[in-house]
């Protein structure tokens, strides 16, 4: 019997260590699996990382020598370029309002360089060149507005009480000479008289100030607020158009759609007067005379409202067209070699209550009984008249 149960041990601890050797096979098989996995994937990813590099490399290359920084210049020079039209266009408008005036032939002439520069890609010869021009043409604006004061012209501060006069306006930034016409609302009625029988967005028709006043039968006439010459280059998609809020003597208003909410000043005239800061507080009343939103708000209720902006147009000297009135009393005249802030304060002192600025330089234009005071400027869509109730 013990030699049984020895052999039985045996047996078994034989069947152990062939299970524990089996075992330990199979373990080894697995690890030896996992590792050739590890390794796999060790090397593919070690090629992934090459491929990486090789991509990344291959960007910085396009990002420095390629599309990318060609494109980053052709952005740059668009805007120079875009840059250089806009200076080259203003400038251009500029000498079309000095046209006809001592030196204009050589500004052209230096003009005409400038857009040869242009044409040959030379923006950095051409923007000096347009600097130095800017300030040429700025000599023979302040020239050609500087008014030739008659002598032994009255020296006043307050308005003729009715009709046309001529004086001198003593202010704190210096002495200004003004043409003024004031007129009683009694007896007197302002209206609008314009070209075109309704809105008109582009190559609108124009008239002569005179041709308002004469079939209009008026006694004085100035020119109106801002509209887009024909001549402008930045107009030629909008000649001689307005957009600003306008009813004419025929009772239509202009451009009511796109002015409701408008911050334009308006001046509104029947027997009395009326200014009201905003347009879009006005309504659509057809009782009145007249009504005209202009640009900007110069005096309201005996106060100045306009102390200058950075509008080369507006800060530059030039004959200043204005339209005021003090309760029943209204005004339209031209303060001459003034800035449109300088105007604001001529007509403050006058003591006049209300007042709005108009358009001025090629498009002043100042009329009464039969003869230009003023002008006659260009052709223009509307004019504001004077005539007999």
């Amino acid at each position: 019997n013990k030699n049984i149960k020895k052999k039985i041990i045996l047996a078994v601890i034989i069947m152990v260590v062939a299970l524990m050797v089996l075992g330990a096979e199979k373990i080894y098989s697995q690890i030896k699996f996992l590792n050739n996995q590890k390794q796999k994937l060790s090397e593919d990813f070690s090629q992934l990382t090459g491929q990486f590099n090789e991509l990344d490399k291959n960007y910085q290359e396009l990002k420095n020598t390629d599309q990318i920084k060609i494109n980053e210049k052709l952005d740059q020079d668009i805007k120079i370029i875009q840059k250089n039209y806009q200076d080259s266009v203003k400038l251009y408008e500029r000498i079309l309002d000095i046209s006809g005036k001592s030196g204009v032939l050589k500004i052209e002439t230096n003009w005409a360089e400038i857009i040869s520069l242009l044409s040959k890609n030379n923006y950095a010869s051409a923007s000096a060149s347009m600097e130095k021009l800017s300030v040429d043409i700025k000599k023979i604006e302040d020239m050609a507005t500087i008014a030739k004061i008659p002598e032994n012209l009255p020296i006043k501060d307050t308005p003729p009480e009715s009709g046309l006069a001529k004086q001198i306006v003593e202010t704190d930034v210096g002495n200004f000479m003004v043409n003024i016409i004031s007129a009683n609302l009694s007896n007197t009625k302002l209206v609008v008289d314009t070209a075109s029988n309704g809105d008109c967005k582009n190559d609108c028709p124009v008239l002569p100030l005179a041709e308002f006043a004469k079939r209009s039968g008026a006694i004085a006439a100035i020119n109106g607020p801002y509209f887009c010459p024909a001549t402008y280059p930045t107009c030629s998609d909008k000649k001689n158009s307005f957009d600003t809020l306008l009813m004419n003597k025929n009772k239509i208003y202009f451009n009511s759609d796109n002015n409701i909410y408008s911050g334009n000043p308006v001046a509104i005239f029947s027997n009395s007067s009326r200014f009201v800061e905003s347009g879009s507080s006005w309504g659509r009343d057809t009782s009145v005379d007249a009504v005209i939103m202009g640009r900007p708000l110069l005096v309201f209720n005996g106060e100045i409202k306009f102390f200058g902006n950075s509008d080369t147009k507006e800060t530059s000297r030039g004959n200043r067209s204005f339209l005021g009135a003090s309760d029943g009393t209204v005004y339209i005249g031209i303060v001459y070699s003034a800035t449109v802030a300088e105007a604001a304060k001529v007509i403050a002192k006058l003591g006049i209550k209300n007042a709005i600025n108009l358009d001025s330089g090629g498009s002043s234009a100042f009329w009464s009984n039969g003869k230009y005071l003023a002008g006659p400027g260009r052709d223009l869509p509307f004019g504001i008249l004077l005539v007999k109730r």
